[in-house]
């Protein structure tokens, strides 16, 4: 049994940020996360576009992916690095620290044991923060945010939901969600959506 890992079902399946790409030794595929999660934070570091974030009604399991970190790193050094990659803070050298108080900012690192043949894996909670959970809305923030930097750098709410379903992810909301960006922005798939978007910026 592999003795730590990360479990990754967001933008950290492909973007694990470049301290934790260096202690990865492998991936384990096909693996569901053990809570329902949905597009239901409203990411700042996106401009506003919709994450995918655990949630406490509705939601789904979704496929996920276990990184598995080099054995000499400690679950000190793997929370720490995953905490950073979730903040931004990437080459800081700064510790996580479980938190006194979470508010609906505070991103706290987390643990499951015996996981997916994996001794400990390490996972980000972050609350949500979209009240108005609709497809609707949801639309409105992906399209606002890829007029922003964010759209500029390929790290809005659309090219978010694209990166999501070429993992295979799909949560209740999803298909009404894609259908109302491509409503909203007359576009012919999220692609050409995006694209729009940023002839707005």
């Amino acid at each position: 049994m592999h003795r730590l890992g990360v479990l990754a079902y967001g933008s950290l399946i492909d973007d694990p940020g470049s301290e934790l790409f260096e202690i990865i030794v492998a991936r384990v595929h096909g693996v569901l996360t053990p809570f329902p999660v949905e597009y239901a934070r409203s990411s700042s570091s996106r401009d506003g576009g919709p994450t995918l974030v655990p949630v406490e009604s509705g939601g789904a399991r979704v496929k996920g992916v276990v990184l598995l970190l080099s054995e000499d790193t400690s679950e000190e050094e793997g929370a720490s690095m995953l905490w950073r990659r979730e903040t931004s803070q990437i080459g800081s050298g700064k510790r996580y620290k479980s938190p006194k108080e979470v508010t609906v900012n505070t991103v706290t690192v987390r643990r499951l044991t015996d996981f997916a043949g994996v001794g400990i894996v390490l996972y980000t909670h972050i609350p949500a923060n979209i009240e108005q959970l609709t497809p609707s809305h949801l639309a409105e923030l992906a399209i606002e945010s890829a007029t922003g930097d964010a759209g500029k750098q390929r790290r809005d709410g659309i090219s978010y939901l694209l990166m999501a379903k070429r993992a295979g992810i799909v949560t209740p909301l999803m298909s009404q969600y894609d259908a109302a960006i491509l409503s909203h922005s007359g576009a012919a798939s999220l692609e050409d959506a995006w694209h729009r978007s940023r002839t707005l910026a």
